[in-house]
């Protein structure tokens, strides 16, 4: 691996090269060293640098994006040649969008640790279209997404089917209703999720079957903050099973009973397109497929 690479990007994160260098357990003249060896290589500066912070310029930013792409290829080559002599190990890697990441993911990783005390996972939450940007280039091993999601450049594989309710609160006027058409709910302001979310997406593609658009909306950035809303009687929303089990059984939210509905939608993992995965991978991937924890969710959701 290009030494100078690394120091680059670890400078360029610290934004400080004495931070950089209690980092990386190097000296400060040695990662100037580093870095000026590295603006010699591309032929251009890298780095603003004042006495109160080092930032990134133009061709700094398009070497940071390069760097931490070779830098990810470099530690999924090394992972790749390290499993052929050992047991499934090392670092994994995992994006997940909200809904599954929040909701499924942990127990799923529960499930892996018992089995593999010897991957160490880490986890990052977004949108769908944050994690599919973070597969794409190298930074995740693997992303979970929700919905109809397309890339052209990424392997793509539904492995788990989702149930989306319209949820209100327990005191809505509606929550003892035993069956309502849509278009009784249009004067409600509905809660949606940020554009680039698959619980958006699949609002809106539930709005566009029914043809309706309601009066009044209302946008949040956060699963949790839209079911906090809900509770409090702000307004209604459409979530996964998966998001609300807990208010549910709690007798806090309350699922309506619409022709048509639940709306049904696809979780699906993202990888790159390749043969080749490390030993971590494959049994994740392998725990995804065969659904080996759902049915613990599952009994969690019933009691």
């Amino acid at each position: 691996m290009d030494q100078s690479l690394l120091v680059f990007v670890t400078v360029a994160e610290k934004e400080n090269f004495t931070r950089a260098a209690e980092e990386l357990h190097m000296t400060q003249p040695a990662v100037s060293q580093y870095i000026q060896t590295l603006e010699r290589m591309v032929g251009a500066k890298l780095l603003e640098r004042s006495n109160k912070y080092v930032r990134l310029n133009k061709a700094g930013e398009i070497v940071y994006h390069h760097a931490k792409e070779i830098l990810g290829l470099y530690t999924r080559m090394q992972c790749l040649v390290d499993d052929l002599l050992h047991t499934a190990s090392g670092n994994l890697s995992i994006g997940a969008s909200y809904t599954y990441g929040e909701y499924v993911l942990p127990h799923i990783i529960a499930h892996l640790r018992e089995q593999y005390p010897l991957i160490k996972p880490t986890i990052t939450i977004g949108n769908t279209r944050e994690i599919a940007k973070l597969v794409a280039s190298h930074q995740l091993d693997i992303g979970i997404v929700e919905g109809d999601f397309k890339h052209e450049k990424l392997y793509i594989e539904s492995f788990a089917e989702d149930h989306m309710f319209v949820i209100i609160s327990a005191n809505h006027r509606y929550a003892n209703r035993k069956e309502l058409r849509i278009s009784e709910l249009c004067e409600e302001t509905w809660i949606v999720r940020e554009e680039g979310s698959g619980t958006r997406e699949a609002t809106e593609k539930m709005f566009a079957k029914f043809q309706f658009q309601p009066h009044s909306i209302m946008e949040f950035g956060s699963t949790q903050i839209i079911k906090e809303s809900v509770e409090a009687g702000l307004g209604i929303t459409l979530l996964s099973h998966w998001a609300v089990r807990k208010e549910i059984s709690l007798g806090t939210l309350k699922a309506l009973k619409i022709n048509g509905i639940p709306v049904s939608r696809k979780f699906s993992l993202i990888m790159q397109a390749t043969q080749f995965h490390t030993k971590a991978t494959e049994v994740f991937l392998d725990i995804l497929r065969k659904n080996e924890a759902l049915p613990d969710l599952i009994r969690l959701s019933r009691e």
